[in-house]
This record gives structure tokens, sequence and C-alpha cells, in this order.
């Protein structure tokens, strides 16, 4: 079997199982999909194995960080009114970039990802910032651990065939 038709079927599958999950028993702990379907992108976008899923997870934990951080910092600029927004997500994109000097966070495109994902969970959900972090990693893991998962399946569905 190709590797793109056995990804097909792995991540598929996966898919199915993730979406379950996150949207019935682990509900209750606010992790949530998207984000994990983010990390497993960004694991496959950073060359898989486990260099991809490390460099994903942590990426993708410190923009998250980082996006919390800038979302907070918007709330203190409010002397700066329609401009507070924009200013703090332009010193968090400046930090993320200068953390690119950190081998370890080198890949750009994670960071970002991690980011959007935190400031998508406060802003359209309406969580707080501290209450945001948390589950976020939690969800950046999971879906990094699925990505994993579906490569080792598809490894094997390959070598199978």
């Amino acid at each position: 079997m190709t590797l793109l038709i056995a990804l097909a079927i792995s991540i598929g599958l996966l898919a199915v199982v993730a979406t379950f999950l996150f949207l019935g028993p682990l509900a209750a702990l606010n992790v949530q999909i998207w984000q994990a379907f983010i990390a497993w992108a960004s694991f496959f976008h950073n060359g898989g194995k486990t260099d991809g899923a490390l460099k994903t997870v942590i990426c993708m934990s410190f923009g998250a960080v980082v996006g919390m951080a800038s979302v907070m910092l918007a709330g203190h600029l409010g002397g700066l009114g329609a401009l507070a927004a924009p200013v703090a997500v332009g010193i968090g994109a400046a930090v993320i970039v200068l953390a690119a000097h950190v081998p370890q966070l080198s890949t750009i495109p994670s960071c970002v990802y991690g980011f959007a994902s935190v400031a998508g969970l406060i802003l359209l959900k309406g969580t707080a910032p501290m209450d945001a972090i948390v589950p976020t990693i939690v969800s950046i893991a999971l879906g990094t651990a699925f990505g994993w998962l579906s490569e080792q399946i598809a490894g094997k569905l390959t070598k199978s065939a």
C-alpha cells in the first residue's frame, strides 16, 4: 500500500477517535479538537518522527504562552484604545521571531500556530487567558501524539503491503 493511502486510513480513523474523545470524555478538560488538529498538522509540517513531535510541542507551547501574554498585555494597554490589541500582537510576533535564535524555538510557523490557538480559545470562547493556557498545551500534546500515532500506523500499513 502506498504511504499516502496508509496515511489516509490511519489519519481518517484516528480523526474519528480524536474527535470522539475531545467532544466526549475529554470535553470537561476544555481541550479543543481544533487545536489538536493544528498540532497534528504541525507534527507533519515539522517532518514527523521524534524530532517533529518535539518541535511541535515546544514551539506551539511557546507560541501559546506568548499569545496568552499578548492578550494579557492588550488589556494593560487600554490607554491606546483601538491600537492596544494590534500593538500587543505586534510585540508578541516580534518575540516569536527573535526567539527563533534559540534552536528549539526556530520553527516560527509552529510558534505562530500556538499563538493563534490560545488566542482563538480566549477570543472565540471567552476563556480567561490563565484558564486557556493549560487546555491549549494539553490539546497541543494530544494532537502531536495523534500525529505520531498516525505516522506509526501508516508506517506499519506500508510495510505490511
